[in-house]
């Protein structure tokens, strides 16, 4: 690549463009990992993308008294998958952890490791789903200790615009993040444009009113095929409105319907929050292992990417 990852995710007038995925479940030996991820590259290779971003999935039950949708499957470590994927695809990986499981010097062993045995230069770091259970070590501790390492990871942070939408602080949680090593941010997945808008345009203003330059925001969308995959999505924490929910499962074909969703939202999104110069990008997943959701979420990527790239051409014009 000419330009690093990390080059891409300064310059506010491109953006970029990122496929999320999970890793093969628990107990998959090495050879049959290598077969999962040629074939997902095999259905990338039609599309201009910057990277994978390879999440760490954990049991979030204790985050809600409802049951889970799908059951919950421990999976192989987002490292090796992350390793995998940039050594077959020859581009950047940004891997996931959840930190609350270790105390620090473990995670301190964990991230001399994932430097020098996985190569792995770019990190988003997550706590615990809720306050419950036993918390091992908390986020800020972790982002402590990644910079008392000086290891040279680009980090990266979550946002979450249903949060905002309750507490109305995340704007400060992401400046504070930022003073804390993250360079970029990545959101999850829409269904909720105006909860966005809100989030994006409050952050924006507290930049401009303290002099901060913004960090990249990359936002997640997802096909949603079926009632059932509706339900994980809500019981993620995902917003999605009545309007939306009846808009989707009443339609001929509802995963046609989320695609079209998905576009207007995101163009509602750009239209309000282009002009205040933040820097965005998309990142594109599916939340089910249905062939159709998955083939979906490549249509969904390429119909999203020429939207926001046809954005940023118009406004470098003006």
């Amino acid at each position: 690549m000419s330009r690093t990852l990390s080059d891409k995710f300064r310059d506010p007038q491109q953006g970029v463009y990122f496929i999320g995925t999970t890793p093969p479940r628990a107990g998959t030996d090495d050879e049959a990992m290598a077969g999962i991820a040629e074939k997902l590259l095999g259905r990338l290779d039609s599309i201009d993308y910057d990277g994978v971003v390879v999440y760490d999935i954990q049991d979030e039950s204790s985050r809600t008294d409802q049951p889970r949708p799908f059951p919950y499957m421990e999976t192989r470590d987002p490292r090796d998958y992350a390793w995998l994927l940039a050594k077959l695809s020859g581009r950047d990986t940004i891997a996931y952890k959840s930190v609350a499981q270790r105390d620090r010097a473990s995670f301190e062993a964990w991230l001399q490791e994932t430097s020098d045995k996985y190569s792995q230069q770019h990190l988003v770091l997550v706590g615990s789903p809720s306050s419950h259970g036993q918390i091992r070590l908390s986020l800020q501790d972790a982002y402590a200790a990644l910079r008392d390492s000086q290891l040279p990871f680009n980090l990266g942070g979550v946002t979450i615009a249903e949060r905002h939408a309750v507490k109305g602080n995340e704007p400060l949680r992401l400046l504070q993040k930022s003073t804390e090593g993250c360079e970029f941010f990545i959101s999850q997945a829409v269904y909720n444009p105006q909860a966005t808008i809100d989030l994006l345009t409050g952050y924006a203003r507290e930049c401009r009113q303290r002099g901060e330059t913004p960090k990249r925001i990359i936002l997640t969308f997802t096909p949603c095929g079926s009632e059932k995959t509706l339900g994980f999505m809500q019981w993620l924490g995902i917003s999605v409105p009545e309007a939306t929910r009846w808009r989707i499962l009443d339609a001929e074909n509802p995963l046609s319907e989320s695609i079209r969703i998905c576009q207007n939202s995101l163009e509602q999104i750009l239209e309000a929050c282009l002009p205040l110069g933040l820097p965005l990008g998309l990142n594109i997943e599916s939340l089910t292992n249905r062939k159709e959701e998955i083939d979906a979420a490549i249509q969904l990527f390429r119909l999203l990417k020429a939207t926001l790239d046809l954005q940023l051409a118009q406004q470098a014009l003006q």
